[in-house]
This record gives C-alpha cells, structure tokens and sequence, in this order.
C-alpha cells in the first residue's frame, strides 16, 4: 500500500472513529480514590491501560514479543506504573487498520483507558492519527515506522518507541560507503515502508560519497522465488546490496541470496528487521555474514541489556526482539509520565510526557525529540553462527 493511499484511508477510518467517540464519549479511567501528591504527581486508585498488538494474522508473532515485553516491564514494577496499579486491557490489531482502527476505539470509548500502547501496523498508526489527537488520549507507537507518523503528520498525543523508517536506513549509509567501496544494489518489498526504507539509506548513501547500481521493487507478500532479482544483482556488477525485508520474505530472500552463491561475494546489508528474532532463527547459518542496522541486539554488553535478556528469556522461554524492548520500554516511559502527570486528563498526561527525560531502556538510555521520535543510537550488527545458534553481534555503534 503507498504512501497517499495510506493517508486516504487514515483520514476516512479516523473519521469513522472520531464519530462513534462523539457518540459515546469519553471518561477518566482512573479510579476516584487518587489523591494528589506532592510535586504533581498522583499516587492511589487504579489505571487502565490499553495495548493494542496483532494477537492473530502473520504479524501475530511480533505481537507476542511486545506483548511479552511489556508485561514483563510490569512483572518487575509490582503491576504498578507511576503508582498506580495497572489494569491492562489487551486488543487484537490484525493484520491492518480495517481491524486495527476499531480495537483501538473500543480501548477508548468503551474500555476507558487513560493511554494506548502498542500498534505494529504503520496504516494502522496512521488511520489512529486523528483519532487519538481529537479525543486527546495519548498513543504510544510501540513498533509502527512510517516517517510520517512523527514527521508530516505528527500530533501532540502521539508518540513513539521504536524507530522511523528513514532512520533506521539513514543510520546504515555512511558505514555501508565505507565498507563496499563501490556500487550497491538497492532492493525492497513494494509498499510504504519499503520505499521509506531505501530512500532514507540512499539518501545518506550517497551523500556519503556512495553510488547506486540499480533499484528494484519486489511484489509485497507475494514475491517467493527471488531468482530473477538475483541474477539482475549479479549482472548489474553492484559491490554489494541493501536490501529490506521482513518476515517470511526476509528468510526466503536471505536464504535463495545464500543459494545463489551470491552471499560469498556480494555482502549484504540491510535494516535490523532482516535478520530479527525468529526470521533469524529460520534462516539459520544462511544468514552468516549479513550486516544490519538496528536499536537493539541481545548481544550488546551492558548489565542492563543482559539483567533484561535473562529476565525476558525467563519468561517467555526464548531471546527477546527489539520489537519485545520497544514495548518494554513504552511501559517505562508511561511509568514516569504518570508519576509526573498533575491530573488524570490526556492533556495532563501528554504535558507530562514531554518530561519524562531519559530511558534506562535496554537499547542504551534514550529520551524523545522534538517531535516525539527516540533519539537514540543504532548498531551495526553481523549475524554470526560460529557456536549455537545464529546471533546479530554487534560491530560498532554508527553515528
């Protein structure tokens, strides 16, 4: 789905949504007994906290890890964020905003929450837009990269966790000028997020003296047998490739580049999300060698990082992802924003967000910009398979 196509179909959900909020209205969900603290903030009575994550469709496994890492966020806090005991209330997103767009409504207008965390869709992210912004409740964007979401269309009750598409990509151009010396193939599944992706690494790419042998866009969730790519890589002489995938298409692409015998010659780069948790897992040795860019990596040394991987693996028997971190982290922020907060309005809240200051995240500590988005710093990993499993070890920071 493009990008104007998106925005038409955010506005019209939105409206939808705004209409049945008007109807239903809108109330505090904190209970009656919170008292006033000293300083501002509120102590006493309970929250109710909406996270909103694909419970069912293919993104149902990246809902899984966020909905683990918060949870776990409230498991080591007694239950309590800001002092209140919290009652999560959990809603499917799907696949997309057509079942997205009403979970979200009914965390609002019926289930009264104070807040919304979560949102792994970037349509979905959008068609909320208006949405939340009119009904003055904050949204916290656990997962969702559209640049827009903190860029053209950015709000003042809408945040994020995670990353913006541009970023991500941006922070991989200058080392992968570096590194290849040469010309790079660009490559991308054909949507939003695809073209979002290549356009923020290119754009530091070759500001950073990098050239580009060639582009292609691949069918979204439809293309299987990527050998037609592979031989116009191999033909066009590229000295390496930059690729974004995900999912089920991230291990078949990484796997058919291994089989191709493309890997041993042309390196390849991507975004973090190529070789992340369990597409990391299916590709196994095949993705050997391959050079991504993302927040996070279980391999990064710092007693934080490692205090939460051991706590996170205790829980859900597995690593965690950046996906199950950036919404470990959304609970932190709405931690301190509750204990800062003057009252229980969203107005209250988004003022009290705006000084929440830095995270002690997992990641390395990182607070908000200007408009909403983490600053924060990327790594460049490698996936290395030498002993165990395939893990994305980290190489350096990238400035």
């Amino acid at each position: 789905m493009g990008v104007v196509s998106v925005f038409s179909l955010s506005r019209t959900i939105a409206g939808l949504a705004l209409g049945a909020l008007v109807l239903s209205g809108c109330g505090s969900s904190l209970g009656e007994s919170d008292t006033a603290e000293p300083g501002g903030g509120r102590s006493g009575g309970d929250v109710k906290i909406g996270l909103l994550v694909p419970l069912s469709g293919v993104y149902a496994p990246v809902g899984e890890d966020m909905k683990a890492g918060f949870e776990l966020y409230l498991d080591q806090h007694d239950g309590k964020l800001g002092g209140h005991d919290v009652d999560l209330v959990t809603a499917d997103e799907g696949e997309g905003p057509q079942t997205g767009v009403p979970a979200a409504q009914k965390l609002v207008t019926q289930d009264q929450v104070t807040a919304v965390a979560g949102v792994v869709n970037s349509a979905t992210a959008l068609g909320l837009r208006d949405f939340f912004h009119e009904s003055k409740k904050p949204l916290l964007i656990a997962n969702a990269g559209a640049d827009a979401i903190t860029g053209a269309r950015k709000s003042d009750y809408v945040w994020r966790t995670s990353f913006s598409n541009g970023g991500v990509s941006g922070a991989l151009g200058p080392a992968v000028a570096e590194e290849a010396k040469g010309s790079v193939y660009l490559m991308a599944a054909d949507y939003a997020a695809g073209k979002e992706m290549v356009a923020g690494f290119r754009k530091s790419f070759e500001a950073a003296g990098g050239k580009v042998a060639g582009e292609k866009y691949t069918p979204f969730g439809k293309t299987q047998d990527f050998q037609p790519y592979l031989s116009a890589i191999r033909k066009s002489g590229a000295d390496a490739v930059f690729a974004f995938y995900a999912g089920a298409e991230a291990v078949n692409f990484v796997k058919q580049y291994k089989q191709f015998g493309l890997a041993d010659k042309t390196p390849l780069y991507g975004t973090g999300f190529l070789t992340e948790g369990g597409v990391l897992a299916a590709q196994g040795k095949a993705a050997a060698g391959v050079k991504t860019s993302l927040h996070y990596s279980t391999e990064l040394k710092s007693a934080r990082n490692k205090e939460f991987v051991d706590a996170y693996r205790q829980k859900s028997g597995k690593p965690p992802t950046a996906y199950a971190v950036q919404a470990y982290d959304a609970a932190a922020v709405l931690d301190k924003a509750l204990a800062k907060a003057s009252g229980d309005s969203g107005e209250d809240l988004v003022k009290a967000l705006g000084g929440v200051g830095s995270i002690d995240s997992p990641r390395g500590a990182w607070k908000f910009d200007a408009d909403h988005n983490p600053q924060q710093q990327f790594y460049l990993r490698e996936v290395r398979a030498d002993e165990g499993p395939a893990v994305n070890a980290v190489v350096r920071e990238l400035d």
